[in-house]
Parts: C-alpha cells; structure tokens; sequence
C-alpha cells in the first residue's frame, strides 16, 4: 500500500482548461512513478448539467456541483483549480486561499492587473501554494533552449521575438463566447494568450524594462452563445448579435533588463497561423526558433569554436534525452502533445504542494506578467514608451 500523501482535488469550471487539468492530474500516477503523493479527483463544480455528469461519470470525481463554495468548502479537497471565466476568478481564488487550499488559477490570474495584484496578495498573506497555468514553459525543447541560453552557447543576447497567433476568433460567425467580453473576461489577447509570449521571455530572457504598446479590435460584433457554448462554436448569418468588448490584436516593442530589444505579437482574428505560441532568440553566438505548432521540433543555430558558422539552422527533434519527455514516449522523435503538457504542469505544481515549497510559474509570475500589461495599457493609451514597474501590493 501506498504511503504517499493524497491530494484532493478541487476544480471550479469544467470547460476545456477544467477537463484538461482533471485528465491530467488523474494521469500523474501512470507517468511519473517517482511522484511523491498520489491525487483524487473529488469534486468538480460548473454550472452547466451537462458538464457535472461528464465530470463523474467521464472523468472520475466522486461529486459534482452548482455552486462553486461547495468546492472550496469541501474538508477533503486540498488544492483548487480555478479554471472558470476570467472575471469570476478573484472571488474564487481568494475564497480558496482563505480556506487554506492550494491555489491553481488559469491565466492571467485575474480579470484585470488589479484583480490579479489582489489575489496574490491574499494568497501571499495565507501562505498557500499557488501556481499559474504558463504551461508552455514546461515543452521539454522550450527548458532545453533555456539551458542553452543559460550556459552561454548563444552569447550575449541581443534580441528576442515572441508571438502568439491563433485562428480562434477569426471566424465573424465564432460565438460570443465570455473571452469576448470584458466584463467576463476582462482584457483580451492581452489577458489571454499574450501572457504565454511574455511569461516565455521573463523565463528565457528576464524581467523586462520598457514598453511600447498598440492594440485593435477587428470583429466588433459576433452571434450570441447559447448555453454551454464555446468561442469554437458557430453561429449563422442572421442570428442575433452582441458587442465585442475587448482586443483581438495586441502588440509590443519592448526594452530588457539585460540590454535585449524585443518584439511580441498577438492575435485571435488572424487567418493562416493555427495556434503560432512560438519564440525566435539571438544572440552574438548563436540562435533558436521554437513554434508550438512543431513543438517537437527547434531550430538551432551555433557559431563554431573558430568563429565561423554552418549554413543555416539545425532541426534538434525531441526526445528522451531532454527533461519529461521519456516520461510519455521513448526515443528520439516520437511526439508528445499539448495535454501532456497541462500533465507535466500538474505534476510540478502537485509536488510543490505535497513538499511545502512554492511553486514556479505561481502568482508571483503573475504579477510579473500584469505588471507588464499595465504599462502596456498605459502605452497604448499614451502614444509613448512606458516603465514597467512591479505592481505588487506590500
């Protein structure tokens, strides 16, 4: 018999992130024999009938529930994972805090920079473990890129491009889903997938200085939801229509702590890239390209020990030989996948959990993200380059 702690786990909305975390965790024991605590599923709320059912008889929690408090005030749960509409995720995560859970919340946190500056601060005051779901971070090419720019193989950085471009919203007739609204979701790319171009450069490249920002929205109105549905789901010519609240592009030229000039990019109305979460770094020695779309796949570029250099970039395939990924196939080239990133995710997360240390990317790296994005906000107002300075409250 197992003597290994058991975390139970809580989630709070079980739309794709929900489900996707709950696979996840309940896969941990399967693929990381060397885990230090076992985990149980034990209940799920969402307020959506069809998705309860789902979550116990399709997933495996013992319950499911309406009312989100239910969650946080179950004696057996441990850790809640708040993966509900952005805007509903301050009162949930501190409720969870100050109950004394762990706290998984989805990016960003918070709706808005302010409400993400106040559940970090409450959770720092209950001193629980938090985590953030940066999960791209945990791409076994994307921590073997970090280690060659860590070791100094690429020199001196000089520049750094980021972007994240996905087709989700580019469909006029994609629902208005609550990622559209601000009052739901608070901001847009910004909130949603710029923070994963971003939190990759604090990791890769470090804390970033300055900031020039623009931001657009293309689609202005978009089909209204029905119950349960998704921004991947569609509308028809005709149906009735709602506002988009928030930006469908953002965009940034940004100065580094360390000297490096950058760019990023985002967008959810693109046409062409699918799902482009990818990275390009320079420095005097060399160079990397990594792109979620080929995620098993970098290109690489080193100057030779003399100076000179091969022709071109050089395909490095993932493999066994770079962190977690024997963990779901052997050998060289045999793909992993997005959810078992979220997989990966969990397993780091849980184990800061059951060891008592905190955990990295947690709401620490949060407020480093909207502390970025307030300066970006203020530079797309204010035509100028804007400081950026921590925004966390002492």
């Amino acid at each position: 018999m197992s003597t290994r702690p058991v975390l139970g786990i809580g989630v709070v909305g079980f739309g794709w992130m929900g489900q996707a975390h709950s696979r996840s965790a309940a896969r941990i024991a399967s693929l990381f024999p060397e885990r230090s605590f076992d985990t149980a599923l034990i209940v799920c709320g969402d307020n959506v009938a069809e998705r309860r059912e789902q979550a116990v008889s399709g997933v495996g929690f013992r319950e499911a529930v309406e009312d989100w408090r239910a969650v946080v005030d179950h004696p057996d749960v441990d850790v809640v994972y708040v993966t509900a509409p952005n805007m509903m995720h301050e009162e949930i995560a501190i409720a969870a805090a100050e109950a004394g859970k762990a706290v998984f919340c989805e990016k960003p946190v918070g709706g808005t920079p302010d409400q993400t500056v106040r559940i970090e601060a409450a959770a720092r005051r209950a001193g629980v473990i938090t985590g953030v779901g940066y999960n791209y971070r945990w791409a076994p090419l994307v921590q073997h890129a970090k280690a060659l720019i860590d070791s100094g193989r690429l020199g001196e950085i000089t520049n750094y491009r980021g972007r994240f471009f996905s087709m989700y919203g580019a469909d006029p007739m994609g629902l208005l889903s609550w990622r559209f609204l601000v009052d739901e979701a608070g901001y847009g790319v910004s909130s949603d997938i710029l923070s994963h171009a971003v939190d990759l450069a604090h990791m890769l490249i470090g804390p970033i200085t300055e900031v020039s920002g623009t931001r657009e929205t293309f689609i202005r109105d978009r089909p209204l939801p029905k119950a349960g549905g998704t921004h991947y789901d569609r509308g028809q010519p005709g149906d009735p229509t709602g506002a988009v609240t928030n930006e469908d592009y953002a965009a940034a030229m940004v100065r580094f702590a360390n000297g490096a000039r950058g760019t990023f990019e985002s967008s959810r109305a693109i046409i062409g890239p699918e799902s482009q979460m990818a990275f390009d770094v320079y420095g005097t020695k060399g160079a990397l390209r990594w792109n979620l779309e080929t995620m098993n796949e970098m290109q690489v570029f080193l100057v030779d020990d003399e100076g000179g250099a091969p022709r071109g970039y050089t395909t490095v395939y993932a493999g066994d030989r770079y962190p977690y990924h024997g963990h779901f196939v052997p050998g060289d080239a045999n793909a992993i996948g997005y959810e078992d990133l979220k997989v990966i995710e969990n397993y780091e997360f849980l184990s800061a959990v059951a060891s008592g240390e905190q955990h990295r990317p947690g709401f620490s790296e949060a407020i480093d993200y909207v502390s970025f994005q307030s300066a970006w906000l203020r530079s797309c107002e204010s035509g100028a380059w804007e400081d950026v300075t921590s925004i966390r409250q002492d």
